[in-house]
C-alpha cells in the first residue's frame, strides 16, 4: 500500500466507491488495506474487466508480447465489477489495470492514492443500449437506465445526452415520466443484459461486448454510440503505481512497450483479436466479440466521419481530453462525495495524473503517431455533440 494512503483516508472513500460500483454491502478498503495481500513475486500481474477495453493488456498476454519475468505469466485476473478492480488494484494484489478515466481521477485526488496513467487502453468502445421498444431518447423518461460507475465516460456522456434531449437525471429517487426524469442505477456490466431482457431497466450504457451481445439476443437495441457524442473519447486508462515509474521505469517502459505494440497488433487483424479473447479471457461469445471489434455494415450515428461505431486502440493520452474531462465531471450528477473537484484546476491535473513518456517511447519505436493514425504533433481539439 502507498504510503500516501493511510486508513483514515481510504475510510473516507470507502461509502463513495463502494457505492460506486454497485457491491452488495460496503467494501472497507481501510480493513482491506490493514491484510497484507499485496504482490510480493516482484512480477506484475495484470487485472482486467471483461469487456473488449481490456482487449490490450489481454492481447499482449496471449501473444507473449510481455518481457518474461516482467510480467506473471500467468492469466491476467478477471473481476466482475469496477469497484472489485479497484479494491484490488488499491490493495496491490494487482499491479496493472485498465481502469475508467474518471476512476482514475477519484483514486488520485478524493483517495489521495498515488496512481498515475501510463496511457490509454483504448478511444470510444461504448453505447447507449435501450429496449426494444425504445426507439426516441425521450421515451426513457420515468424509466432506470444503468450505468457501470459513478465516476465512468458513461455516466458523464449518458448525462450530457438526456439533458441536451430535455431530460433530467434523478438519483435515488422513482423516475417520472410527466416531470421527464430518468433515473440512473449503478450495476456491474454482467447483469446488464438480463435487466434489459426482464423489463426492470429501460437501458443501459457500457463497454462493448455488452452493447453487441444485447443486440444479437434481441433484447437491447444501440441506441447512440458514445463516440457518436465525444469523438475518439478515453474510456479506460491504463493504470499503475506511481512508485513503478519512478524506481523502476525500465520495466514500466518495457509494459508500455508491450502494450502499445498490442495495440497495433490488434489495429492490423481485428477479426484475429476477437478469437484470441474469445479463447479464453472473455466469457461473452465469438459473434458478439467480433462484431464489437469490428461492427460490420453498421449504419453510422449523427457524425458517420468520427467512426463512432469503431473502438480504436491507441495509447496517447491527450491533455486536452484531460482538461475537457475535469470540466465535465464537476458538471455530473453522481451518489458520491464530489467535494475534491472543488480542488481541481482542468488546466493542471494532466501533468499531475497523467506520465505519458514511456507511451512517446514506445509510439517512437512502432512508426511513430501517424501509425496509429494520430496527428504527428500529438495534440487535438475536444468535439462533443450531445444533441
Amino acid at each position: 500500500m502507498s504510503a500516501a494512503i493511510t486508513r483514515r483516508t481510504l475510510l473516507r472513500g470507502t461509502v463513495g466507491l463502494a457505492a460506486a460500483g454497485g457491491l452488495a454491502g460496503l467494501v472497507d478498503l481501510g480493513r482491506v488495506a490493514a491484510t497484507d495481500r499485496a504482490n510480493t513475486t516482484g512480477q506484475l500481474r495484470i487485472g482486467y474487466l471483461p469487456i473488449t477495453d481490456a482487449a490490450p493488456l489481454l492481447v499482449a498476454h496471449g501473444t507473449g508480447l510481455y518481457p518474461q519475468g516482467v510480467v506473471d505469466g500467468a492469466k491476467p485476473v478477471l473481476f466482475r465489477s469496477w469497484a472489485s478492480l479497484a479494491e484490488a488494484f488499491l490493495t496491490r494484489q494487482v499491479d496493472v489495470v485498465h481502469l475508467l478515466m474518471p476512476m482514475a481521477v477519484q483514486l488520485r485526488y478524493a483517495l489521495g492514492s498515488a496512481v498515475r496513467i501510463l496511457g490509454w487502453n483504448h478511444t470510444n468502445g461504448s453505447a447507449l443500449t435501450v429496449a426494444p421498444d425504445v426507439t426516441d431518447l425521450g421515451q426513457l423518461a420515468g424509466r432506470q437506465v444503468a450505468i457501470p460507475f459513478w465516476w465512468s465516460i458513461h455516466n458523464i456522456v449518458l448525462q450530457k445526452m438526456l439533458r441536451a434531449h430535455g431530460l433530467r437525471p434523478v438519483i435515488r429517487r422513482s423516475a417520472s415520466r410527466a416531470d421527464g426524469t430518468v433515473e440512473l442505477i449503478v450495476m456491474s456490466p454482467s447483469d446488464m443484459i438480463p435487466a434489459l431482457a426482464n423489463g426492470s431497466i429501460g437501458g443501459f450504457t457500457v463497454a462493448d461486448p455488452f452493447n453487441a451481445a444485447a443486440e444479437l439476443r434481441g433484447v437491447g437495441r444501440i441506441h447512440r454510440f458514445l463516440g457518436d457524442v465525444w469523438r475518439d473519447h478515453a474510456c479506460c486508462a491504463l493504470l499503475v503505481h506511481e512508485d513503478l515509474l519512478e524506481r523502476r521505469p525500465a520495466v514500466a517502459q518495457s509494459v508500455a512497450d508491450s502494450l502499445v505494440a498490442a495495440q497495433q497488433r490488434i489495429g492490423t487483424d481485428r477479426p484475429a483479436a476477437a478469437k484470441l479473447l474469445a479463447g479464453g479471457y472473455l466469457p461473452q461469445p465469438l459473434p458478439a466479440i467480433t462484431t464489437a471489434l469490428t461492427y460490420p455494415g453498421r449504419a453510422p450515428g449523427v457524425h458517420p466521419h468520427w467512426q463512432p461505431e469503431r473502438v480504436g486502440y491507441q495509447p496517447f493520452p491527450f491533455p486536452s481530453f484531460t482538461a475537457a474531462l475535469i470540466e465535465a465531471m464537476h458538471g455530473t450528477l453522481v451518489d458520491g462525495d464530489t467535494r475534491f473537484l472543488d480542488r481541481l484546476d482542468p488546466a493542471t491535473v494532466h501533468d499531475d495524473l497523467v506520465d505519458d513518456r514511456f507511451v512517446r517511447a514506445s509510439l517512437g519505436r512502432l512508426g511513430g503517431p501517424t501509425a496509429f493514425g494520430l496527428p504527428a504533433d500529438l495534440t487535438r481539439t475536444e468535439e462533443v455533440d450531445p444533441s
